[in-house]
């Protein structure tokens, strides 16, 4: 790369998808934003055609997390019990996505007093034992070419979570103007 080209380089600023919101006093903070913006689109065609390859074409992103969640640790959840481990405010998305589980028999429901849980089936468990053959083979091989150490992905992971809490704090906040 020639040194005009460098210099020129230097003068574009960070990548960001809105000029405008990088023009404050933290514009690594957009830089942030938009890396979560190509991730997580990136993550759901993956986990929807990673899905699919397992033998479910027909599921949502919601869906799918619904249903990972269900499976761990093989043990019955309620719709409270998944909507704050993933984190998700709006219930009845969650619920439509239980329904249409309990339609493709990947989970069945059941009561606990008056409470409503949901259990994976047979049916579920093989298709999230199937979908982590293929994610094993296909993306976390290909993570692992980079050379990227668990360590540092745990490290980002972290700090992920850490920022979730600053957005939700500011959406409360801006939830009370």
């Amino acid at each position: 790369m020639s040194k005009d080209t460098k210099d020129a380089l230097k003068h574009i600023g960070p990548i960001v998808s809105s000029g405008h919101l990088a023009s404050g006093a933290l514009p690594a903070l957009s830089e942030v934003e938009f890396g979560m913006i190509m991730l997580s689109h990136a993550f759901n065609r993956w986990m929807v055609r990673c899905m699919a390859a397992a033998g479910v074409p027909d599921l949502s992103p919601l869906d799918i997390l619904v249903l990972h969640n269900i499976n761990h640790r093989n043990k019955p959840k309620t719709l409270a019990d998944i909507c704050l481990v993933l984190n998700i405010e709006d219930t009845h998305t969650v619920s439509y996505a239980l329904k249409k589980l309990e339609r493709e028999k990947l989970i069945e429901s059941g009561r606990r007093g008056k409470e409503k849980l949901v259990l994976v089936t047979d049916k579920g468990r093989e298709i999230c034992a199937s979908y982590a053959e293929i994610r094993e083979e296909l993306l976390v091989r290909s993570v692992l070419s980079t050379e990227v150490s668990g360590d540092t992905l745990s490290q980002v992971a972290a700090r992920i979570r850490a920022l979730s809490g600053h957005y939700d704090q500011a959406s409360r906040a801006a939830a009370s103007l």
